[in-house]
């Protein structure tokens, strides 16, 4: 009989170290595999101490057991709290004015890979290129502001 306490143990507390993985603590991975291991080790102890058919019902019961788990924190909402429920609906180079014309020049203050940032007047801006890779540092001009979006390619020499 303390052998199956053991097993039950085990699987229980695997199953348990799981539920905290993904609910109190998710992203650390290391709780949950803990809570896999033990778990495996309880089936496997139950396979080794009363052979198959054992083995095979303990394996089902504790795949029940933990899909009726999983599927309970859904119903509660217990996953509600780590979905993302803002959204972003703010613009780019929404900050200022933009008070850039077609033709103005400036530099390419990160590679622009298409879009990247670029310097004009002493003033940041996030720009495009069209399509082309742009390094850091490249003297670039304006060819073309659509809305808020500024297009931009190097300026050859």
């Amino acid at each position: 009989m303390p052998i199956w306490i053991a097993i039950v143990s085990l699987i229980f507390i695997g199953l348990l170290l799981v539920i905290i993985e993904l609910i109190f603590i998710p992203g650390t991975t290391i709780v949950g595999i803990l809570g896999f291991i033990c778990m495996l080790a309880g089936i496997s102890w139950s396979f080794s101490e009363f052979g198959s058919p054992v083995g095979w019902s303990v394996t089902a019961i504790t795949a029940l057991v933990s899909a009726g788990v999983v599927v309970y924190t859904f119903k509660i909402g217990a996953w509600k709290r780590f979905a993302l429920k803002q959204a972003i609906d703010s613009k780019v180079n929404e900050d200022r004015p933009i008070e850039l014309t077609v033709g103005d020049r400036g530099q390419a203050r990160s590679a622009l890979r298409p879009i990247g940032k670029a310097d004009f007047a002493g003033s940041e801006f996030e720009v495009r290129s069209l399509g082309e890779l742009i390094k850091t540092g490249t003297k670039i001009k304006i060819i073309k502001l659509e809305g808020r979006k500024i297009f931009v390619e190097p300026i050859k020499k």
